[in-house]
């Protein structure tokens, strides 16, 4: 059996955790897909701030406030710089992707939006991408239409373009489904509603989409796009918006507080242009430091080579997973990132993860926050198991053991 590349084995070594075990086998941790793992980098680069250079920021005229406010906003060039956007200022920083779609429907949508005004969600869509419209749905009365998925867990473009007409104001979709792997061509999505109507707000989900390969919101051409901290080997906490600038601008303030404001009376209170808008009250200081170091490690290690590699164990786990007899899978065979949902015929997925887990092999079972997406294929939820940098063909060969281990225990 092939094993893995020495720079495989290199960025495995970057994460600690990796060394460590569960249940008293060596980890083999393949849910990045929720939680990605953190490098030396990421921690060391937190616990110095915490030890030696901590301060609140942006008020503080004392050199330690000054100096950290300082490094607090380069990240916010850093995070603009890997994604492509056309500056700084197109960057809003948020607790997590969740928080950013939340933000555009309460500012944007509460806005701009009006009882009968349609908005467009993919059927695959993470629940963070539903819900907050859904909200907006109960507060103004717009209207959601759904893109449906094909068996294979591909869109049907055809039935976007179909519910494309003169109410629509916003078509959201998830960049890659967290639950099918599927990449979504999104700069054709883009395209397609954009030449229907140049108007229509186009918002990607990146929450997967910016861990797998590099992004630039650019050339997407998208009006918002949103990403997650945690997911992009760095701390829970953080995450950000990406908006045109003119667009954030247009938006009023998310929430209220200090910060985010130019003057303040108690009769009137004039806001700051974006970002700074949006992120009233201290920030999550020690956070975005650590953003900025995953983002410095990734940069480092290249995107497009921890695109290669993934692709490549992508394809490993593909072949090695259907070779399991009884195996169900969902998603695409092809176009799809390290993301894999599947069932074992006959035993229930909870019972496989329990299995996996004595093993050593840690994933999730349930419906991973895409509940509609399960119901549209007929199951309550399935098995996932998630590539990150880190993974090796070990992990593959582990996880279909295990798996082979389940049928025979539970079988």
């Amino acid at each position: 059996m092939a094993q893995s590349t020495i720079i495989e084995s290199a960025w495995r070594d970057d994460f600690p955790i990796l060394q460590t075990q569960m249940n008293g086998k060596p980890l083999v941790f393949l849910d990045s897909a929720a939680s990605a793992q953190k490098p030396q980098s990421v921690i060391d680069a937190m616990c110095a701030v915490m030890e030696k250079e901590y301060a609140n920021i942006h008020r503080g005229l004392y050199r330690l406030s000054s100096d950290l406010t300082a490094r607090f906003e380069d990240v916010r060039a850093k995070v603009a710089r890997f994604i492509g956007a056309e500056n700084e200022r197109c960057v809003v920083f948020t607790r997590n992707a969740t928080e950013a779609i939340n933000l555009v429907a309460q500012s944007w949508g509460r806005t701009f939006l009006k009882a009968g005004d349609e908005i467009i969600l993919t059927a695959m869509e993470h629940h963070a991408n539903i819900v907050p419209w859904q909200l907006l749905h109960d507060q103004i009365g717009i209207v959601i239409k759904t893109v449906p998925v094909d068996e294979s867990g591909i869109l049907d473009l055809q039935a976007l373009e179909n519910l494309l007409s003169t109410r629509t104001r916003l078509v959201g979709v998830v960049h890659i489904s967290n639950a099918l792997g599927t990449i979504n061509p999104v700069r054709e999505i883009n395209t397609l509603v954009k030449n229907f109507n140049p108007e229509i707000k186009v918002l990607i989900d990146g929450a997967q989409g910016i861990v797998h390969s590099p992004i630039d919101v650019t050339a997407l051409g998208c009006d918002f796009y949103t990403g997650t901290g945690h997911k992009l080997y760095g701390p829970t906490g953080i995450g950000f918006l990406y908006g045109k600038e003119d667009l954030l601008n247009a938006m009023p303030p998310y929430q209220g507080g200090g910060d985010m404001i130019e003057s303040v009376s108690f009769e009137k209170t004039t806001y700051r242009a974006a970002p700074h808008r949006f992120e009233a009250g201290t920030p999550p200081i020690v956070e975005v430091i650590g953003l900025g170091a995953a983002v410095d490690y990734l940069v480092d290690k290249g995107m497009d080579n921890i695109a290669a590699q993934e692709a490549a164990l992508t394809d490993f786990a593909l072949a090695q997973l259907r070779a399991i007899p009884g195996l169900e899978l969902l998603g695409p065979l092809t176009g799809r990132a390290g993301i894999f949902s599947f069932n074992l015929k006959g035993l229930h997925f909870s019972d496989i993860a329990m299995v996996l887990d004595q093993r050593g092999v840690a994933v999730r079972a349930g419906h991973h926050c895409c509940m509609p997406l399960m119901q549209r294929y007929g199951i309550q939820g399935t098995v996932r198991a998630s590539l990150g940098l880190y993974s090796d063909e070990n992990d593959i060969i582990q996880l279909c053991a295990g798996l082979r281990k389940a049928q025979e225990i539970l079988g």
